[in-house]
């Protein structure tokens, strides 16, 4: 899987880990933080996160356009500055709940969602680039698959570090971490508390009555924004290291993408066989149709860093033990992936030095992992951000599996289509969602409090869980998407195309509003109910012009399908 890549490849898979634990950072802790600074609704603060999502998959359009006319190395080095400075805006302290600030973030914001749009297209199109070179093209799958992987690697990180700079802040000033403290702390402050959930509010925060528990409120709610700074700060850090990787291995890349006639015109390029106009139609057709299927799994799948984040924070227990409690310790998480890529080489390897460096490799890691067990006693406190690392987790430690299991099948003419690795996707997203609304029903869970945490909760265990099944859906649909768009597009509306798949992610960003603003109106198992639905749906569509699609996108397409496509889409 590592060998005979390009350098390059790695130059710029690392430059993207550090600009995407940057973003993941951010995104960790983006609707508590809006919460925490700005008293803002679950509703409202949902319609700014989805909006923000919806900017940053949306502006690679832009972004990609602009290399076009410009330079895709100089477009991506501005991406990073841009990035930069949004991050520094985010971390400078500022007054909590002033319009001002609100003014500021959003500013910040914007400048995050343009630089992302000038760096993150524009990247995989150098990356892809690198694989123009004949001697490499055979190992573009493969390095697409490797570059997906470092994302998460910088993501996996990222939920740990902004919990370990909230506690950091709150201990500074000797406060502690409790869910329901930032909803009845704000409901405190604008007035509007309960009168028993007062009762409870004044005893987390050691009997403090009246004045001095009002002060006392704005107090934590200025350290936890404060602790949230200190994360955005973070962040500009992992640029400046993206920033530097990029730069000091230039050498890697030179001449790749350096212009628009490089990237699609350089002698290395492979011809593409010229369509009629009936498969050029078809197959247009077809991508639009499986666009609309990804738009609905975005919006379901965005759901971590929004309600179920929220689910995390209301509804969850915030503490854990046995096995269960290593999850939350990122380190040991990192010496399971290294354990499980020991164990890929072990059985790999060719020669006896090699196979003797993986076992060694792979006995440290699982003494590793039963230090830590032992190490580490029950976790207390846990902070609902901190569940975003597992996704990540899966998709690193998953993806030799994900590797060896598609090459085993296409090596025997087995392997699923794109679509129907889609639709696969979606069913599979609809099981998450599904056992999430048995368990919150069984579990008795109502309807979300508009402020502090539900009376009943359940186990860590049935997010980590959750997530789990949802890393099997986006491994279905994620990385090949846009592998199958850049496969059956036709050559002259590849780009548009592309910035149709970029469309489609923002819009479905964009409907993760929808499940926020439902949050504190029905109880949640309805709510995944919803969610379940669109998932099965949006699988039964797919899967009802299945025979179509893969007729219209394959290399040689059926006589004239689209006729038919259009009759079942209607």
């Amino acid at each position: 899987m590592f060998k005979n890549q390009p350098k390059g490849l790695y130059v710029l898979a690392l430059a993207n880990t550090g600009e995407r634990f940057g973003y993941y950072t951010m995104l960790a802790i983006l609707l508590l933080f809006l919460q925490a600074k700005f008293a803002f609704t679950t509703a409202t603060a949902g319609f700014i996160y989805s909006t923000f999502l919806a900017l940053v998959y949306f502006m690679p359009m832009l972004g990609g356009m602009i290399a076009d006319k410009w330079n895709f190395q100089k477009t991506v080095t501005l991406g990073i500055i841009v990035m930069f400075l949004g991050y520094l805006i985010m971390a400078i302290p500022t007054p909590t709940g002033a319009t001002s600030s609100m003014v500021i973030m959003f500013a910040a914001l914007l400048l995050i969602s343009c630089g992302t749009g000038l760096f993150k297209g524009n990247l995989q199109v150098m990356v892809g680039d690198l694989y123009n070179n004949p001697r490499y093209s055979e190992k573009r799958d493969v390095a697409f698959s490797l570059f997906y992987m470092a994302i998460n690697i910088g993501a996996m990180f990222a939920p740990s570090v902004t919990e370990a700079l909230c506690n950091h802040a709150l201990q500074s000033n000797g406060l502690f971490y409790n869910p329901a403290l930032p909803g009845l702390c704000n409901a405190l402050i604008a007035g509007e508390i309960d009168p028993a959930k007062l009762a409870t509010l004044s005893e987390l925060a050691g009997g403090l009555q009246g004045d001095t528990l009002l002060e006392w409120c704005r107090n934590y709610m200025d350290t936890i924004s404060t602790g949230y700074s200190y994360a955005f700060a973070v962040a500009c850090g992992s640029m400046i290291l993206s920033f530097l990787i990029y730069k000091l291995g230039a050498s890697t890349y030179t001449g790749i993408s350096d212009s628009k006639a490089d990237t699609h015109n350089g002698s290395t390029s492979v011809a593409t066989p010229e369509l009629t106009k009936e498969q050029t139609r078809s197959r247009i057709v077809a991508l639009l149709l499986v666009f609309t299927v990804v738009i609905f799994f975005w919006m379901v799948f965005h759901q971590n860093g929004a309600t179920l984040t929220k689910f995390a924070q209301q509804f969850t227990e915030t503490s854990a033990s046995g096995w269960t409690r290593i999850g939350f310790n990122v380190w040991a998480l990192a010496t399971i992936v290294v354990g499980v890529y020991s164990a890929f080489s072990l059985f790999q390897s060719k020669t006896t030095k090699a196979r003797a460096v993986s076992g060694a490799v792979l006995v440290a890691s699982c003494i590793g992992l039963y230090l830590f067990y032992n190490a580490t006693g029950t976790v207390e406190g846990i902070q609902p951000q901190i569940y975003q690392q597992f996704n990540p987790f899966y998709v690193v430690a998953l993806t030799p599996f994900s590797v060896a299991l598609f090459t085993w099948l296409g090596n025997r003419k087995k392997e699923p289509s794109a679509p129907r690795k889609i639709g696969y996707g979606m069913i599979v997203a609809g099981v998450a969602f599904g056992i999430m609304a048995i368990v919150s029903a069984t579990a008795g869970l109502g309807t979300a409090p508009e402020d502090g945490v539900s009376a009943t909760l359940v186990s860590p265990n049935l997010l980590i869980g959750v997530y789990l099944i949802l890393t099997f859906a986006e491994l279905l649909l994620s990385p090949m998407g846009i592998s199958f768009v850049s496969k059956v597009a036709p050559p002259k509306y590849k780009g548009a195309m592309m910035g149709c798949w970029f469309g489609a992610t923002a819009i479905g960003n964009y409907l993760v509003v929808i499940p926020t603003l439902l949050w504190v109106h029905i109880p949640v198992w309805t709510l995944w109910l919803i969610l379940l639905v669109v998932c099965l749906i949006s699988a039964a569509f797919i899967f009802s012009i299945m025979k179509k699609l893969e007729a219209a996108t394959a290399d040689v397409p059926a006589a004239d399908p689209v006729d038919s496509i259009e009759e079942e889409a209607i």
